[in-house]
């Protein structure tokens, strides 16, 4: 049962953070104060609500009560003339204790496990499995991982702080600090994690790993049937991010906005979050491919979630859950993400200013979505059109040059294009008018001017 009754009309009950570890520990649920065990609703007298409410997340981020701490966020619920406080619980990567003592579920309850040592064992392999990331790989070895990374790696940590212990670490002590190193208890193997294999792994073992990986960045705004641009990104996690925040910069406008003495890119702040929040919180197991896509009224990201939740996320009361909490965690180290949680609420925050009006959506289920409303239309469809423009020019100009160029020479030569894009431009000059093609795939290209 994943729905706990707890009266609660005065003041928090003592045992509802038995079940909020009980939650954490298990499947996650609901905690229902103001609710007797029978379901009949008596309610919180209105004068205590505040007064729990800030027990409940006081006790939450008191490690001496709940360890380790978690965020919760109470919500207030009117139902019939009665004050409800309704807490939801999600499931946690970590095994948590209150008060010194583990509690485990099952349809009966809350249970004090503490002195069982089997059952808290299977509650760390249970966790363990649980994440993906966490999968161990103990044929993996240094070697199967890109060195360049580990000196950009500590540039970027040395960039959030100055002395961070990166900078003095062997590259096997940061996989190790990282907990991308793990042991795993069931096999009694010792290896390096999916995790370790995403953020540092040269591409051909990522793909050895994970055939199906990959994030495709799309621009669809005048070809909406195919794209006017793609990146198909197949590397790993850190380039991934450089590449799609690329892909972005390359595609959308720039607003500059001041927020106290410091001038900052609104389109970044936006979409840090976006591609932060599609490469972190991916289930990589799924091979469902995940996706960036600006089109001419909005940008949307979609990727396979595990779903702690189903429907539209309120940036007001929400709970945030780490579906990759490793990987989460050495993106913060990096600065490519802030506090979880915060990410929904900056994006909200600097979407309305980039976009007046505009409200974004996080859609939490199997796939999780996000979509970006893009107001100001004209803008980007005059910026898209010029670069479209200057891209047709200079595909000419080097046929012209050269007209036996291939596609895969002239992506080279542009060199801020991939050759999907030069296919799309080229098949667009054709229907123009303005080019066509002699002799088939041996033969040369000849302009129609």
């Amino acid at each position: 049962m994943e729905v706990e009754f707890k009266t609660s009309q005065f003041e928090l009950n003592r045992d509802a953070f038995e079940s909020v570890c009980a939650f954490l520990n298990r499947n996650g649920g609901h905690l229902l104060l103001g609710v007797k065990n029978d379901g009949t609703v008596e309610g919180v007298i209105e004068d205590c609500v505040q007064d729990i409410i800030n027990n409940i997340i006081t006790n939450a981020n008191n490690s001496h009560k709940l360890s380790p701490p978690f965020y919760l966020s109470p919500q207030v619920i009117d139902y019939e003339g009665a004050k409800i406080i309704y807490v939801f619980v999600p499931e946690s990567s970590q095994v948590h204790s209150v008060n010194g003592k583990i509690y485990d579920r099952n349809e009966d309850g809350d249970f004090n496990i503490s002195r069982h040592i089997e059952q808290i064992t299977q509650l760390y392999l249970r966790k363990q499995t649980t994440y993906s990331e966490n999968r161990i790989y103990p044929y993996v070895n240094l070697l199967d991982f890109r060195p360049e990374l580990f000196s950009y790696v500590r540039k970027l940590a040395n960039n959030e702080r100055a002395d961070h212990p990166w900078q003095s670490m062997t590259n096997e002590e940061l996989l190790r600090s990282a907990g991308l190193y793990k042991h795993d208890h069931q096999t009694g193997k010792d290896g390096y994690t999916l995790a370790a294999i995403l953020l540092f792994g040269k591409e051909e073992v990522i793909q050895s790993v994970l055939p199906h990986h990959k994030t495709d960045a799309i621009l669809r705004i005048e070809n909406v049937d195919r794209y006017d641009d793609r990146d198909d990104i197949r590397t790993n996690l850190i380039e991934s991010y450089d590449r799609l925040m690329a892909f972005i910069r390359k595609h959308l406008p720039d607003k500059f906005y001041q927020e106290g003495e410091q001038r900052i890119s609104l389109r970044d702040r936006i979409f840090r979050e976006v591609i932060g929040n599609l490469l972190i919180h991916r289930e990589y197991a799924n091979a469902f491919p995940a996706k960036l896509i600006i089109e001419r009224d909005k940008v949307f990201a979609e990727n396979w979630n595990r779903p702690h939740g189903d429907g539209v996320i309120d940036p007001v009361n929400f709970s945030p859950f780490p579906k990759n909490p490793v990987i989460a965690k050495f993106f913060k180290e990096i600065g490519r993400v802030d506090e979880l949680g915060s990410g929904i609420r900056n994006t909200f925050k600097y979407s309305s200013i980039y976009s007046p009006g505009a409200k974004p959506q996080f859609i939490e289920d199997d796939i999780f979505r996000t979509i970006i409303p893009l107001k100001s239309n004209s803008n980007t469809t005059q910026i898209t059109t010029q670069i479209t423009t200057q891209i047709t020019t200079q595909i000419v100009e080097l046929l012209r040059q050269d007209p036996t160029m291939s596609r895969k020479k002239l992506a080279l030569a542009l060199e801020d294009i991939t050759e999907d894009g030069v296919k799309y431009h080229l098949d667009r000059l054709k229907e123009e008018g303005k080019i066509k093609r002699v002799g088939g795939t041996r033969g040369k290209w000849e302009i129609l001017e």
